[in-house]
């Protein structure tokens, strides 16, 4: 049955539940699995490894996150898995959360912007209050996430996803201090070809298309507060087309 949780490969007890119900701090990394394989599971286990060094001063083994993800899975073909960190004591606990698979929306998404930046933002950490609050607020007024822009109105990212936008001429990144996501990763190692620039909410209007993307995959945006989105199927092709031919790995 799902959604099914264990700790360190074990169903968790009540007690096991204690630190991370009550200390917001540690890391995670979500993946969508399809017959037991992933996108890029390489650079999922090396930002765990990353985020691990930095907030609790060692490393984490990429074996024993897969093993707890094989062991989470058990007969489950497809899902959507979370792989959370978290400080246990003396000790580091893995625990991993497998639900139903889902895919990335294919009707162009409608973002609500907010002046907001996630704290520690190459982190993907579990403080996700800011995004959740903002996120649901934008749902309420009938959009479905929240765009997050700094005090200059400048584009950083998605509540739950980076933006990616085409100018015309290619494809351009916010030069923003936001999350590096896998999806984002992949892309670039595909041969995207994106640039790095800064970019005002208000110049998304001028884009010949703008997408959100995370583990899910990619998704066209429609609009941004009042502001109607260009839609250009081609570009859109080609970005599904890129992010289709990206190998999945075993885990």
């Amino acid at each position: 049955m799902l959604p099914r949780t264990e700790i360190d490969g074990h169903p968790p007890r009540a007690d096991d539940l204690l630190a991370p119900a009550l200390v917001n701090y540690g890391h995670v990394t979500v993946m969508q699995v399809r017959d037991r394989a992933v996108r890029g599971l390489d650079p999922h286990l090396a930002r765990l490894d990353a985020a691990n060094r930095e907030l609790f001063g060692a490393g984490l083994d990429g074996e024993r996150v897969r093993e707890h993800v094989r062991h989470a899975l058990g007969e489950v073909a497809d899902a959507t898995v979370r792989v959370t960190v978290f400080q246990n004591g003396e000790q580091v606990s893995v625990m991993v959360t497998v639900r139903q698979p889902s895919e990335a929306p294919t009707v162009p998404q409608g973002l609500r912007s907010v002046d907001y930046q996630r704290p520690v933002p190459h982190i993907k950490h579990t403080g996700t209050f800011g995004q959740i609050h903002y996120g649901t607020l934008a749902e309420r007024e009938g959009y479905d996430d929240a765009l997050l822009v700094d005090h200059d109105d400048a584009v950083i990212e998605a509540g739950i996803a980076n933006v990616l936008c085409h100018d015309g001429d290619a494809f351009v990144w916010p030069d923003a201090p936001a999350l590096p996501g896998i999806t984002m990763l992949l892309l670039d190692r595909a041969g995207l070809g994106a640039r790095r620039r800064r970019i005002r909410r208000t110049d998304l209007t001028s884009c010949a298309a703008v997408f959100v993307t995370n583990s899910r995959g990619v998704s066209p945006v429609g609009r941004v507060d009042d502001m109607e989105i260009p839609q250009d199927q081609d570009i859109a092709a080609r970005l599904t087309g890129l992010y289709a031919s990206i190998p999945w790995d075993v885990i």
